[in-house]
């Protein structure tokens, strides 16, 4: 794990180095193997220049490099969101309020991260792109997760402290656990969409990947404008709930290896963990039958975009956007309603426990090749590889969107060992006990550090 942004912040502020020289070895990181494809526009030259701005130093971020999602506004320049269909979009004539906050706090954006298209995979992959590598392996070329792939690599890699990214089933930790870095989802309503390309303003989240709790904590603490108060509670007095209808189903070995791990970990620790059936989850694809919130609402964003410029869009992309095409308005508010009594049932489920307690994503990163489109020249390869996308995107998706669904909160944090591939272990709950989850994962971190030997 490279040097988190809290460790770096107190070795600048010693006088150890200065931001110039961390944000030149950023871009040159940023520029090499595997953080190259991370980004699709590096903005090298405005980043030195907002370095060298005056009382720097004094704020939160101190000037040090955070990395922007390719969907989020920056003044003066169009938005793509990973696309060809907005390559001649008008520039935006602000800032992003996630941006803008950054900034503000002192952080310095180095470059626009790669992104699938309009954020609509959980993968990574991008036709229009070269596929960021996943930097945790150097032997085989593996999917970053999306669909905030080039946020998380350029954290893991070492260009940027914290990438902000968005997450609407699932887009900030199914990147982070993939990578072996951390990231949380705050509950939507705390930070501001502002600026951002919707994907699905009912889903949509505004938040970061970083390299620590700690620093997932300042990130937050920053893009939400408000302080998280933990209680002081430790790991032996809190009760977890172990959910087993359907999100503990599919685990490769890593990942029930480090899961099985974690779990032990937790109970030496004195945590009471309960195994509870909580088959509500069941009815989440029912509810999503016609297709979901992010079908329809994306649809009902892209649909002149795609009459006029269809043909310029990623296939599979546009195959999920049109799926919203034929949902009923009836349809819609039904499921509308059905969600939020649907909350209201699962809250009532889980209120007597501090978090839940789940894999963010049942499998090690899968290897590009295995993924990315044949480009034309073998039908027969091109459906195969459509199929093991759309499973592997499904896989990737089912337990972190059942969040997003909740209009919850969740973060995940590495638990793997170090020779082992990246796994993620999700602690989440219901709306607005983001500050309860932090600690838990901030305590949690620590412990498995500890069983991890560094």
């Amino acid at each position: 794990m490279k040097t988190d942004l809290t460790h770096t912040l107190t070795a600048l502020r010693a006088g150890h180095a200065s931001a110039a020289e961390h944000l030149e070895h950023a871009l040159e990181v940023a520029g090499q193997a595997p953080c190259r494809d991370a980004f699709v526009r590096l903005l090298g030259e405005q980043a030195r220049a907002a370095v060298r701005e005056p009382n720097l130093a004094a704020l939160p971020l101190a000037g040090l490099p955070v990395s922007v999602k390719d969907l989020f506004d920056l003044q003066g320049q169009p938005t793509p969101a990973g696309s060809r269909v907005l390559h001649d979009a008008p520039p935006a004539t602000s800032d992003a309020a996630a941006v803008a906050r950054l900034k503000a706090a002192g952080g310095v954006v180095i470059g626009r991260t790669h992104m699938t298209e309009f954020a609509f995979s959980g993968v990574g992959t991008n036709p229009h792109f070269p596929t960021p590598r996943n930097p945790a392996d150097t032997s085989v070329a593996r999917i970053p997760g999306g669909s905030s792939s080039g946020a998380a690599v350029s954290v893991a890699a070492g260009a940027a402290f914290i990438g902000l990214g968005s997450d609407t089933g699932g887009s900030i930790r199914i990147p982070a656990a993939l990578c072996g870095i951390v990231g949380f989802k705050n509950t939507a309503r705390l930070t501001p969409l502002d600026g951002a390309l919707p994907l699905s303003t009912t889903l949509d989240t505004v938040c970061a990947m970083t390299r620590s709790v700690r620093d997932a904590i300042l990130a937050h603490e920053i893009l939400a404008a408000r302080q998280v108060r933990p209680s002081g509670r430790p790991l032996s007095s809190l009760r977890f709930a172990l959910p087993t209808t359907g999100l503990l189903d599919g685990m490769d070995a890593t990942v029930s290896r480090a899961f099985e791990r974690a779990l032990r970990a937790l109970r030496e620790a004195g945590a009471q963990i309960e195994e509870i059936p909580l088959a509500l989850l069941s009815e989440l694809s029912g509810l999503q039958a016609a297709g979901g919130f992010a079908a329809a609402e994306s649809y009902a964003w892209h649909r002149r975009l795609l009459h006029e410029r269809g043909d310029r869009y990623d296939p599979r992309v546009r195959l999920r956007i049109e799926r919203g095409a034929e949902m009923k308005a009836w349809e819609y508010l039904e499921l509308v309603r059905a969600r939020r009594a649907w909350i209201g049932r699962i809250e009532h489920a889980v209120a007597g426990y501090d978090a839940l307690l789940t894999p963010t994503v049942p499998v090690v990163a899968p290897a590009i090749a295995d993924l990315a489109p044949a480009e034309g020249r073998d039908a027969a390869l091109d459906a195969a590889r459509d199929q093991n996308f759309f499973h592997t995107n499904a896989l990737l998706l089912r337990n972190p969107s059942v969040v997003n669904m909740l209009d919850g909160c969740a973060i995940s944090l590495p638990c793997h060992a170090p020779d082992e591939l990246p796994a993620g272990l999700m602690i989440w709950h219901g709306a607005l006990r983001d500050d309860v989850v932090l600690e838990i994962a901030s305590q949690l971190e620590t412990l498995l550090a500890s069983v991890h030997g560094h």
